[in-house]
This record gives C-alpha cells, structure tokens and sequence, in this order.
C-alpha cells in the first residue's frame, strides 16, 4: 500500500470483552516513565518528556495534538523521576485531563500496560512514546486500525538506516574463500522503522502478564504467534524520535521551522468568538 500523507491497579481474571462492543474513541495512554539514557547527562536533571522544546517542553506538544484530535483524557505511564511530570503537569494541563500509572520498576516498553485500570483495559488504546514529534494525525491511525481489523496496529516509517561499515555482496567459492561480487561503502540500507504510536485492542493488553518487563517487540511476537493481526499503518509525514543529542538538536531546529504544523492552536473560547462575530 502506499504511504498516507504527511500504583495503578492490575488486572483481573475475567475476560476481556471484543472490540466490536469497543467503537467510542480509544482511550490514549503516553509512555512517559523511560530513564533516557542516551541523552545524558540532561536527563540527569529532567525527564525526557520535559526537555524543552520550544516555549515548553516535548510532553506539551502531544498533549496538544491529543487535545485538539478530541482526546479529552490521557493516562500518563511515569517512573523516573515521576514526581517532576506530576507537579509540572498536575491533573489537568491545556483542557486534557491526566491521570497517572506508577513503574515501581522498569518494566519495558510496554509491561506498564498491564497497570492500567481495569475499565481501560477493556477499551481501545492509543499509545504513544513521550519523546516523539510528528505531524501524525492520530485518529487517522485509529481509523485505519479499525478498518484493518487488527488486534494491534503500529505506526511506520520507511527511513533508510545508514551502514557503518563496508557491506560486500559474496558468490560462489573461490577456493576456501568466496568471490567478491559487491562493494558499498557505509551504504543506506531501506528499512522499515516503527514511529512509537500504537493502537492496542484488549486482546494484546491481556497478553501482558501485570509486573513483568515486556518490550514492544516481544509482544508483537506473542500476538502474532497466538495468530492475531498486527498491522503498519503506513506514514510519509514528519516524524523525530527524540532520543540521542543528536536528535535533540535536530527537534530544537525542527521544531521552530515546523511549530504551526506540530503545535494547533487552542480552541477559541466563547469570547472571542463573540468578537470576531
């Protein structure tokens, strides 16, 4: 298909529903406990998802785009330095509500998942990484999951990786050596990379065990393997993942050259509406 424009509370034993009861809006989580470690030492001082970006920092730029796409609540995953996220964001931060899951320790990409509370995880959920950027529209995910039928879909990116070393391309024996038929320097390499958005049915989040470590691609093995659908919702817009320094410079750059498409402007209230009437 072609690319589309640019001490929470653990599970029960009862079974969760299918989706077909589960059509309202998905619930939105943020994945905002990681200890950032590539980009120290300024994670040493402030969680990633609090790095400043522009007039705030990168959390606000999700929260924004959530609010704007509908998304009148979110649920904030937090752990490292927790305290800092809660105080900065409070309960409620540009007309979205919050609420927030606790990682006592590290459990991966997605092992918070299964602290979710119960009623969450009988829903949809949106799912995102806390120190993304991207002019993703998030519902058009949702609906393209939806439409799939899969049990989880992931947002992707078609992004060459750049080799660090010479890649040779070998033939046949030569000898107790082999013929050398190719030779690239450092060359790029098509890849297809995940953006850190998913959409999660039920099904996938009862596949989390509560208080176990599970990264994404373990879950993505465990749901195929148990003969689910998992999707790659294909997307040619901007994205960054914000995770080593030279990624942060380039969001800082990005993000001033880029700030009306990332950041939509706040709903009007009554009164200026009334003026501009």
């Amino acid at each position: 298909s072609r690319p589309r424009p640019g001490a929470g509370e653990h599970p029960v034993s009862d079974p969760l529903p299918t989706r077909a009861t589960h059509r309202r809006r998905p619930g939105a989580v943020i994945l905002a406990g990681g200890r950032g470690t590539r980009l120290a030492p300024l994670t040493t001082v402030l969680p990633k998802p609090l790095m400043p970006l522009g007039d705030g920092p990168i959390l606000d730029v999700l929260l924004r785009q959530l609010g704007a796409q509908g998304f009148s609540e979110v649920t904030l995953s937090v752990g490292h330095m927790a305290e800092l996220i809660r105080t900065f964001c409070g309960r409620e931060r540009h007309g979205v509500r919050l609420r927030y899951v606790q990682e006592d320790t590290p459990l991966g990409t997605v092992g918070a998942l299964a602290l979710l509370p119960e009623a969450m995880r009988r829903r949809s959920l949106i799912v995102m990484n806390g120190d993304l950027l991207t002019t993703l529209r998030f519902a058009d995910l949702v609906d393209a999951h939806r439409r799939s039928g899969a049990t989880a879909s992931i947002a992707v990116m078609h992004r060459p990786v750049q080799m660090e070393f010479g890649v040779m391309d070998l033939g046949e024996d030569v000898g107790p050596a082999r013929r050398i038929l190719d030779y690239r320097e450092k060359p790029e390499i098509p890849a297809t990379v995940s953006m850190g958005v998913y959409v999660f049915e039920p099904e996938a989040i009862g596949l989390i065990t509560p208080g176990e470590r599970l990264d994404l691609p373990d879950l993505v093995l465990r749901l195929i393997r148990a003969g689910h659908t998992v999707a790659g919702y294909e997307f040619a817009g901007y994205w960054l993942d914000i995770g080593r320094h030279a990624d942060y410079e380039r969001a800082l750059d990005d993000f001033e050259r880029l700030r009306h498409e990332l950041v939509p402007d706040p709903p009007a209230t009554p009164a200026k509406e009334a003026t501009r009437a």
